[in-house]
């Protein structure tokens, strides 16, 4: 069982994709998978409905437009230079400490929405990560004790305007927030089906040609470590997203640099966690 929403943006209705690839409306048992849901024992009870064989569930039509598989997060916490071998390829000295920035929560979008390379823009970038939903209010939580603070995983493409992170002064956040630039899914993997996370290969092509191609067990700090340390410095809550940052293989990094143009197509995917598709389109 993952979970999946469905419908129009910002009006996503829940569902589960099933063993058997059946695609089931849950909305009329649950409301939606957000904060609450995941507060108050949501992941239990739909484990439940599903074991039952999913009574009163109808199948999603194949038609249905598939959203981001968790409600839009209070917040999305993304950890930079988190591989070697990206923070190598920007050139850049090793961070002795996780590199945490905030990608604004109105940049959510779905895994096959189009990502709309802003006006102006020349240096559109792609970033595959794992990212890793709350479960629970996690707050200054030991490193022993964090994956049970872990709800379950997926798929995520930190899009991010060169231009604007890099050479406009400031923070990051500007290169990164754009609408569209944070899509997730397809589908939330619960964590009790990813016994090991930094054990799953993720990749991202464009246009068919890989470009990243990694291990998440090469992360420089681990999913448990980046839980119990972002904890430190803010209560993540139910429903939150951390992006655990990216391999070598962004387009800012190839000799000469190569940016998204309209036209190009990004396939993000995670061993176990399922691919998803955008089509970049000028703004």
């Amino acid at each position: 069982m993952k979970l999946i929403r469905f419908g129009e943006p910002g009006r996503e209705e829940p569902g589960v994709l099933l063993d058997d690839g059946r695609r089931i409306d849950a909305s009329g048992q649950f409301h939606d998978y957000d904060e609450g849901f995941f507060a108050f024992g949501g992941m239990d009870a739909l484990e439940s409905w599903v074991a039952d064989g999913c009574p009163d569930g109808e199948e999603i039509p194949p038609t249905a437009r598939i959203g981001p598989p968790i409600d839009r997060p209070s917040k999305i916490v993304c950890v930079g230079k988190n591989y070697l071998d990206h923070a190598k390829e920007f050139g850049e000295e090793i961070p002795s400490e996780p590199v945490l920035f905030m990608k604004a929560n109105s940049a959510w979008s779905g895994p096959f929405d189009d990502v709309t390379r802003p006006p102006g823009s020349k240096k559109l970038d792609y970033e595959v990560e794992l990212a890793v939903v709350i479960g629970k209010t996690a707050s200054r939580v030991s490193e022993l004790d964090a994956l049970d603070h872990v709800a379950g995983y997926s798929v995520f493409c930190d899009y991010s305007e060169r231009t604007y992170q890099k050479e406009m002064g400031g923070q990051w956040t500007k290169g990164k927030s754009c609408d569209g630039f944070g899509p997730m899914g397809p589908a939330l993997t619960p964590a009790s089906q990813i016994p090991d996370p930094q054990g799953l290969r993720l990749w991202c092509k464009v246009n068919g040609v890989i470009r990243q191609n990694g291990w998440t067990g090469d992360m420089m700090n681990g999913v448990a470590f980046l839980v119990s340390y972002i904890s430190r410095f803010m209560s993540l809550l139910p429903g939150d997203v951390i992006a655990t940052g990216t391999p070598g293989g962004v387009g800012m990094g190839m000799k000469p640099p190569r940016y998204l143009t309209p036209g190009d197509s990004v396939i993000c995917g995670i061993e176990g966690l399922g691919e998803m598709r955008q089509r970049v389109v000028e703004g």
